[in-house]
């Protein structure tokens, strides 16, 4: 096995946003059952030391590719593109982000009765990021031709990690909400 492969080249996909997730999984499985260290307790040390090493990669490849998010900035950064710890984001979506802040406070304030407030806002940022997605998706592989596309698909990333942040932060009210 190759360690300078791209976690798409592990797991013999094409390198895009777009993945099967059942057969990453299925070619993930395949993979864990060839290099899983214990089948090298008898090998060498350093057969174990590679065995290992597979290993760790393969799971971090498989944790990296089945997540949009974490796919999407993996597909940025093989093109050489790292993301800014402060990005420049418009005004419009960074105010947007303040007034989601407000209406899942507001509903955390009205406590248990509000689950169903939350239930459909949280249904309404999942369809959102889910257009993103798309919307990255598209842009990404626009991106080789164009580099405004790839600036645009940039910026979505900057979206999706917003979105997946208020995501986490209604799981928590959630689960506060329901007593976890």
């Amino acid at each position: 096995m190759d360690f300078k492969q791209n976690y798409f080249q592990i797991f013999q996909l094409d390198v895009s946003f777009q993945v099967n997730l059942e057969q990453l999984s299925q070619r993930f499985q395949e993979l864990q059952l060839k290099v899983h260290p214990d089948k090298f307790v008898v090998a060498s040390d350093q057969e174990k030391r590679l065995a290992v090493q597979w290993a760790t990669q393969i799971n971090a490849a498989f944790d990296t590719l089945k997540q949009p998010l974490s796919r999407a900035i993996y597909l940025l950064k093989l093109r050489q593109i790292d993301l800014e710890a402060n990005p420049n984001l418009s005004p419009v979506f960074l105010m947007g982000q303040v007034e989601l802040r407000e209406t899942l406070d507001e509903i955390e304030e009205e406590g248990e009765v509000a689950l169903p407030k939350l239930a459909a806002f949280k249904k309404k940022l999942k369809e959102a990021m889910g257009k993103t997605e798309l919307e990255f998706g598209r842009l990404y592989q626009a991106g080789e031709q164009a580099s405004v596309a790839e600036k645009a698909a940039i910026q979505l990333v900057y979206e999706l990690q917003f979105t997946h942040k208020l995501l986490i932060a209604v799981n928590l009210v959630e689960e506060k909400l329901l007593g976890y």
